[in-house]
């Protein structure tokens, strides 16, 4: 099997991202510039293959990588990330091990998992606390499946996040099966978000459209009143958990997204 890291990042100057990101292993980059262009070259024993695009939005990165993929193990990552020591053996490794795995859900190191020192099969609720840096994939399976990241959702799009939400539920729609495995394969610095301006009230309303797109109506409003008060310590200051709950479900009753039930 061979890997391939799926890196997404905007407005790239220099190649040294590679080195600063301590990869080792074959590497696909969409950077989003502003213009169209293609280039590769040998980073040691790896292929690194960078195609700069002249459109904006991180699930169509997300996209257009996974299309241009030829690996059999793809990995998601971002432009701040640094990779542990022999995460390309670990990830495969687990693949190897687990050949009715689907989906992988890894380790971050600064950012641990809540699921425990085991592997384990993930269900509905676990799959909410996923961030797109521990996901990797078996791309036949998704391309065979149909299964690509939501292009209304995520940086970029005017909607807020979720979209790692949204596209592992899709996989497990289309019967993939999604494991979790205790590996560290990087850490996370992410000093500053493409799209986290705060607990403001744009991100509560941005929150209702969302869930209620991937969730429907009723489990929506259910999750809007959990998320308002489990959250509540973190929120700006003059929002308190009462107006979050409100705030989401005006989201959730805008319906920009289009869920109907």
């Amino acid at each position: 099997m061979r890997l391939e890291i799926l890196l997404s990042c905007m407005n790239l100057r220099d190649d040294d991202i590679i080195g600063r990101s301590g990869i080792k292993s074959d590497t696909l980059v969409v950077n989003q510039c502003g213009e169209d262009g293609y280039r590769e070259f040998r980073h040691g024993d790896n292929d690194i293959r960078i195609f700069s695009v002249n459109d904006t939005g991180l699930t169509k990165s997300r996209n257009f990588a996974i299309r241009k993929s030829t690996a059999d193990i793809c990995l998601l990552c971002d432009d701040d990330e640094v990779f542990a020591d022999r995460y390309e053996e670990g990830i495969l490794t687990a693949y190897k091990e687990m050949p009715e795995a689907d989906v992988i859900i890894f380790d971050i190191g600064n950012r641990r998992a809540r699921w425990g020192d085991m592997p384990r099969k993930l269900g509905y609720f676990d799959l909410m606390h996923v961030a797109s840096w521990q996901i990797s994939f078996r791309r036949e399976s998704l391309v065979n499946s149909d299964v690509y990241f939501d292009e209304r959702m995520g940086a970029g799009s005017g909607n807020g996040a979720e979209e790692e939400f949204k596209f592992l539920t899709d996989c497990r729609k289309k019967g993939l099966s999604i494991y979790y495995v205790p590996f560290v394969i990087a850490d996370v610095a992410q000093t500053k978000s493409t799209w986290f301006k705060g607990y403001n009230r744009e991100f509560f309303v941005n929150r209702g459209n969302t869930t209620r797109y991937i969730m429907g109506y009723v489990p929506a409003v259910l999750y809007a009143l959990y998320y308002s008060i489990r959250k509540r310590n973190q929120f700006d200051d003059d929002i308190s958990w009462f107006t979050a709950f409100r705030l989401i479900l005006k989201g959730i009753h805008e319906n920009r997204l289009g869920k109907k039930k």
